[in-house]
């Protein structure tokens, strides 16, 4: 049985940072991060901004966490992002004020694209904007803008946008009904 190796073509990716600072932030999310020993949220808050995330007041990080980048990192105000949420943000990742990211979802920047021969990558940024609930165990896919008040529910993937104020669930996301306050 012979098994044919791809070489996978980069060329459209920028990590957006040199090796020693890659390593850097390796190893820092690995200790202070996504360990779940270490409580302290605002020093995780510090140490991120150190290595070029832009981070408002109120913010909140629990443990388990794990950021790809933070460089491409810009959160707003008073957000909370929950235990074991994995931020894989090969491209800018956006999150607004009073946002809610719940245990164990996923932000996912990029992608291989399938249709290209070589495998290219595929990245296209998130914009989760302000009031928005990311449900537990959800996904929020490539390219995709959680816009104003919306709720993508546990266990949900988001693949397209979700409008404001809507309550999306399923795989792919459905809209369900309008959030009343």
């Amino acid at each position: 049985m012979t098994v044919a190796l791809k070489t996978f073509k980069t060329n459209n990716f920028s990590k957006g940072k040199g090796k020693l600072v890659q390593l850097l932030w390796i190893l820092c999310n690995a200790f202070f991060l996504k360990n779940s020993l270490f409580v302290f949220m605002k020093f995780k808050v510090i140490l991120l901004r150190i290595f070029g995330a832009k981070i408002g007041h109120g913010t909140i990080i629990k443990p388990n966490v794990n950021i790809k980048f933070p460089w491409k990192l810009v959160i707003g105000n008073d957000v909370w992002i929950g235990e074991g949420v994995w931020i894989d943000n090969l491209d800018k990742v956006t999150i607004g004020d009073d946002v809610c990211i719940s245990q164990g979802a996923l932000l996912l920047t990029g992608n291989h694209d399938y249709k290209s021969s070589s495998f290219d990558y595929k990245n296209e940024p998130i914009n989760i904007e302000n009031g928005v609930w990311i449900g537990a165990k959800s996904v929020v896919c490539p390219g995709v803008i959680c816009k104003n008040e919306c709720i993508l529910t546990v266990g949900s993937v988001a693949t397209k946008d979700l409008e404001s104020f809507g309550i999306y669930q399923g795989n792919p996301a459905l809209l369900i009904r309008q959030r009343k306050y």
